[in-house]
Order: C-alpha cells, then structure tokens, then sequence
C-alpha cells in the first residue's frame, strides 16, 4: 500500500479544517437561535397547537362622591363556535337555532365559516345557558362575560354616558375615561390539531382578565335626585322643551349635580322614554333616527350656546367693581331710555314706561336696570369688557371631562363697537354656555379663583388604591376677594329687595340673579322662544354652592326668569343646604319682619301696568316685572304673591305682563361680495348686525344671502379668501 502524498494529505486537512469550520459556525447559530430567538419561536409554536378564546374584563364600577355605584357591571355569557370542532352543522345550526331563539340559516352559515373562532350571539340568559350545556353541542362554547348596566336608569345619563355592545364607552364619563375603566382581556386556552380541532383529553386554560380601574365622582348621588326632580317638576309645568339644573361647589369646581330633561336611559339609548315619541321613531328611516339619537345624546349644558340676558350683568358689574369705574355708591339716573349710544333700534330699560330715576349702583342691580350696566359698560371700554370676559372664561371651552364641549361666540374688540358694548353688557350679543355661566358665577363667589369644572375625582384599583388623583385646579383670578365679598352682598340684595324674590327662603342667605333672553335661532331672534333663568349662591357670607335653573322654551304662558326659574333654583338651593346640614343664620331684618304686621297684596290683574304702578306706589310696596319690550299700558296677567296673600309693608310685588311683540324690527342683509374686511364691518356695524369671520383678504361668501330679512343684532357669516391665492 503506497502513502499519501503531500497534496493528499493537504486535501484531508483543508477537509478537516472546513467540517470543524462548519460545525463550529452551526454551533454558534443554533446558540444564537436558541438565546435570541427561542422564546419567539416557542409562542410561534403555541400559536399553531394553542387556540387563545378571548374573555372580556369586568369594567371598572363608576361610584358617585360617597361611594354609590351609579355604572356597574352584571353577569352575562357569550355564545362563541369553533367551527373545525363542529362534527353535525346541520344539526347542530338547527339545536343553536331553536335554544338562542336564532334564525336556523344564519346559525349554519355561522359555525361553517374558514375561522378559527366565531362569535354566536352576545349577552344570552342563564335558561339559554343551561339548555346549551345540556345539548353539549361540539365545537360550542359558552364564554363568561358581564354586561354594562346603570341600576338608576335615566339617573344621571348626561354625565355617565353609555357603552356600545362591546362594552367600549361611546358617550359621557364613559367615553372619555374608557381606556382606564376598559381593563385588559383574559383567555381561555385549548390545544388543537393542525385542523384547529381541540385535542381529546386537553385540559383547557384560563387567564383571568383584569378588571378595569373604578372612578369616583364629584356627583353627590343625593344632590343629583334633587337637581333631576326639580328639573322633571319644572318641564313638566312650564311646557318647556328642555330644563337644565346645574350644581357646583365654587371652592373646588366640583360639579355635584348636572340634571337635564328630558334625557334618556343608558341601558337602551336608542330607545325614547317618551311613549309618544317612541311610536314616532318606529316609522323614520335609518339616517333620520341617527340624527334623533344624537340630538337626544347632546349634553345641553356644555354643547348649546345661547345669549344670557340679565345673568350676565353679575360680569359686568363684577368687572366695573373690579376696575373701580364704578362702587356700590355711585349714583346712577334712569330715565327709561339709553341716550349715551346711537343705535338704529332704541336701547331701552325695561322699565322705561316709569323709569327707575335717581338709584345707587347696588339698587340698580336690584333693579336689573338696563341703563347703570350700559353706563358701566361704556366706562370700562372695549378692550377691558373683552379683557374680563376672557378671564371669566367666556369663549374658550372649560375642561370639564365631557366631548363635543362648545366655546361660544364672543366679539373681538376691534369689532365691538359702542352698540355691540352697551348690548353685551346686559346679556346680549354674546353667546355662552350654561357650564361657562356657572364657573364664573363660582369664580365671583369663591374669592375670584376661576376654576375648572371637574367631575372625576379619583381612579382606583380594585383593591381601593388610588391610581390617579385629578385635584382642583385654577385657571385664572378675573377679580379680587374684596369685589367678591362686594358682589355677594349684592347678590344677596337682589333675592332680599330685588327682583329675585321667587328665591328667598329666610335664614338662608341665598344671593341671585334672574335672567329672561330672547332666543337666537339661525342668527336671528325668535319671537315668542325665551330662555329663563335663575344664577344663585348660597350661603352668601360664606359659598358652599352655586345653582343654575335654565327653561328652554316654556310655553304655559309665562317665561320670565323671575317667576318660573327663581323658584326651581331657590328650592333647589334650599334641599341642597337642608342635605348638607348647613346652619341657618336668621338677619334682624328677617326678625323684625317676622314681627311686623301683614298687609294683604291688592288684586292688580287686568289693569295697566300704570294703573298697578300707582296702586302699589300709594300702599308703600316696590315692584319688578322681567318683560322685554314692556308698554305702559300692558295688561297684568299675573302675580307675585297673588291677591289677598298677607305680606310684609314694602315688599317687592312681582308683575306679569302681557306684551304686544308685533313691532318691526327687521333689517335686509347687504350684499357683501368682494369686499375686505375693513368694509365689512363698517356695513354692518352701520346695521346694527353682528358678525362672525373666517379667513383673511375679500368675500367670497355669506350666510345669511344677500337679501335676506333679519333682526336686528342677528349674526352674519362672512367667509374671506386671500387675494392673491
């Protein structure tokens, strides 16, 4: 046998070297693999043997400020199909079918779909349940669940919200914290076949689901009842179309109730509560009863803007204390009409037929004067009205925890000429939101700190550990606690001496303003649709709350703030401070009056207001009325208190008017095509109509249309385009 030869023996070592090589380099991947992708590959290989079926999370418990579930969770099974386990379909789509009460051809076509997990039907009885385990049907399985439910129906609605079949919140609270009361799904685990079929004798898994994290309210549960029965008792009464009542805590800007009716009930949102409305529903098409379920869902009290009226003056006055143009001394004189303003429409006070004359500034807030708040206006200007009705927060959304929040419509100062200034100083011309009133009615009350409307005070785990905390939070200081405490003696005037009477409940110490504003509808005022309105505080020596009483559109005859929101909001006020045991501090004046012999209220209906002006005068009582637009020789329709009632000698009589609303006050809309900005609003200006920009250079379009017929003060569009685009 001959020996290798050297390139032989070359060749076996380079073999050698290149196996060692080989091996060497299958090591250092199978290493690799193993260190950097082996858990991957493990789930990879789970993922084909393994079937993951999902289980739902309870949703976290929403609880009012004192611990009352108002959104919780209840027990509810889901119906769910393996379709590769299913031995019989036709069988088995026919048994399912009659069990779930099911249409036998959607079943089948169901349980054969190419899918590894399909869902049955959501949400069916324990009866259901027990009939399917009885049947013990392949490739069916029946899934733990829980489903949304809210135990005090209608209770609350506006805030909570609802959530949609999957549990997933669509509206309210439920909406905006949904992430943080969702939870995180469990799963119930089985091993199958390269088929998808479950392998005989496996032993299913579970993971159990985490529940989602509980909120805790500002809502006071006991509060909200009071707010929702004065509400439901005040719509039902006045005909209105709406009633909001709103309650904050002003140190904090908790909301403790936020009531409006008519509302619906989260358990079935898409279903009217109204009888009547509900056989409406069942004829419209599908497009039109999506618009009725979102005007139904739309939460009034931060998503409509209206013009105040006579509310709004507690800013004006507020702002002229403040800047110091004006005291609680400063003497005013009223003589019916404003004559310091050129307006094409006479700017009048509502009583000028027999005109308040000579008064101090706190007795013209008593008085609700139109003429002092004008003169205020005018002495702070454009730029310090518009500088205290931003910090007041008007024109910018709040921050309360709630979608499709509005701003407003408030005019800048370089368009707000003196018209537009004396106007908004008594409430018109400005477009606010009942949520933004009553933050800077709790900014007046509580020392002058603007504070952000809050809802939601906590989130905690399931074991009552806090997660998040969302604590007060101030926005601004618009004034000072020495024109709080001013404005809140003044207030307190107005229910005591003014035209807040409706209000005044003795020892209570309940500070107010009465407001009734014409309604603006497609720019334009509405004849016969009002707003009434009441704003009040309470204690006024020292704030616990604030109450705002809306009717939106009372048709029983009557519409003045005066007389049918004063009452909702002083009785209102008065449960809240009885529930919160807040002590009862009784003025000598009050005693005194309790002393004082009773004179009996003399029947004023049907005649003039000049006549029931004289008659009044001559027995030593004061007297208001809230119409707009007043004669002087309107009919009285009504009173407060009524004839014959024994009353204290000097108190204020509240009067009632019929009113003839038939005068023209109607102005053509320019054509206002082409022109720029500067021109624009010298036209309208010179109109008496208000406007609303969008973009920069010349016209391009306008609503309403050339043309067109409206009142005076309605809004105009005017859409710009650069010139040189």
């Amino acid at each position: 046998m001959s020996s290798p030869t050297i390139s032989t023996k070359k060749r076996l070592v380079f073999i050698f070297f290149a196996v060692l090589f080989l091996l060497f380099a299958l090591m250092i991947r199978l290493s690799y693999v193993q260190l950097f992708w082996g858990q991957f590959l493990k789930e990879k290989a789970l993922e084909q043997w393994a079937k993951n079926i999902p289980i739902k999370p309870k949703r976290g418990i929403i609880y009012d400020r004192n611990g009352k579930p108002l959104s919780i969770n209840i027990s509810a099974f889901t119906v769910d199909c393996t379709p590769a386990d299913v031995v019989n379909p036709r069988k088995t789509s026919s048994i399912l079918a009659k069990i779930l009460d099911m249409d036998e051809d959607e079943v089948y076509n169901k349980i054969t779909k190419r899918q590894s997990i399909v869902k049955i039907k959501q949400w069916i009885e324990e009866e259901e349940v027990n009939k399917l385990r009885e049947a013990a049907l392949d490739g069916i399985i029946v899934v733990p669940s829980n489903k949304r439910y809210y135990p005090y129906g209608n209770f609350a609605s506006y805030i909570l919200g609802f959530t949609d079949i999957d549990n997933r919140g669509l509206y309210g609270l439920e909406r905006t914290y949904d992430k943080y009361l969702t939870g995180t799904p469990g799963k119930l685990i089985q091993n199958t076949d390269s088929f998808g079929r479950q392998l005989p004798e496996d032993v299913e898994r579970i993971v159990e689901p985490e529940s989602g994290l509980n909120a805790t309210l500002t809502i006071d549960e006991t509060i909200q009842h009071i707010a929702e029965k004065a509400a439901l008792e005040a719509q039902v009464k006045n005909k209105a179309k709406r009633v909001a009542v709103l309650v904050m805590q002003p140190q904090t800007g908790d909301i403790l109730a936020m009531a409006t009716k008519p509302d619906y009930d989260p358990n079935e949102p898409r279903e009217p509560l109204d009888e009547n409305l509900k056989e409406i529903w069942g004829s419209l098409p599908e497009d039109q009863l999506v618009k009725e379920w979102n005007a139904i869902w739309r939460p009034y009290t931060i998503s409509d803007i209206y013009e105040p009226g006579s509310t709004f003056k507690i800013i004006t006055a507020a702002a002229g204390l403040e800047e110091k143009v004006v005291t609680p001394n400063s003497q005013f004189y009223c003589d019916g009409f404003v004559r310091q303003v050129k307006s094409p429409k006479p700017i009048k006070c509502w009583r000028y037929y027999r005109p308040h004359g000579s008064q101090s500034f706190v007795v013209g807030v008593e008085n609700s004067c139109n003429e002092v708040f004008v003169e205020v206006g005018l002495r702070l200007g454009q730029e310090k009205m518009y500088e205290y009705i931003k910090a007041f927060g008007f024109g910018y959304k709040t921050g309360i925890e709630l979608s499709g929040e509005e701003t407003g419509i408030v005019t800048r100062p370089e368009y707000m000429r003196e018209v537009n200034l004396a106007t908004i100083s008594f409430g018109q011309g400005i477009a606010i939101t009942p949520i933004q009133l009553v933050t800077a009615a709790s900014a007046i009350a509580n020392g002058g700190k603007l504070m952000e409307p809050r809802l939601v005070k906590n989130l905690t785990d399931q074991s009552g550990n806090v997660i998040h905390e969302f604590k007060p939070k101030i926005k601004g200081n618009p004034i000072s606690e020495e024109t709080s405490k001013t404005m809140l003696e003044i207030l307190n005037s107005v229910v005591t001496e003014g035209t807040g009477g409706k209000a005044y409940y003795p020892g209570y110490r309940i500070g107010g303003k009465t407001g009734t504003a014409q309604k603006v509808i497609d720019g334009r005022y509405v004849s016969g649709k009002y707003v009434a309105s009441f704003l009040a505080t309470a204690p006024t020596d020292n704030p616990e709350v604030v109450v705002l009483a809306m009717i939106d559109e009372p048709s029983a005859g009557i519409y003045y703030g005066g007389q049918i929101a004063a009452p909702v909001a002083g009785e209102v006020t008065k449960e809240v401070l009885d529930y919160l045991e807040i002590e009862l501090k009784y003025t000598q004046q009050e005693l005194e009056k309790a002393n004082q012999s009773k004179v009996a209220v003399p029947d004023l209906r049907n005649k003039t207001l000049n006549e029931a002006a004289r008659i009044l005068s001559t027995l030593g009582f004061k007297y208001s009325t809230e119409t707009l637009d007043v004669e002087a020789d309107a009919k009285v329709i009504d009173q407060f208190p009524m004839p014959n009632v024994n009353v204290n000698k000097g108190s204020n009589i509240e009067l009632y008017l019929q009113t003839k609303r038939n005068e023209v006050n109607t102005v053509v809309v320019p054509n206002l095509m082409g022109k720029s900005s500067d021109e624009v609003v010298e036209t309208l200006n010179q109109l008496s109509l208000r406007f609303k920009f969008e973009g920069n250079g010349i016209v391009i379009n306008q609503e309403p249309k050339a043309g067109t017929e409206v009142d005076f003060n309605s809004l105009i569009e005017v859409e710009f385009i650069d010139k040189n685009w």
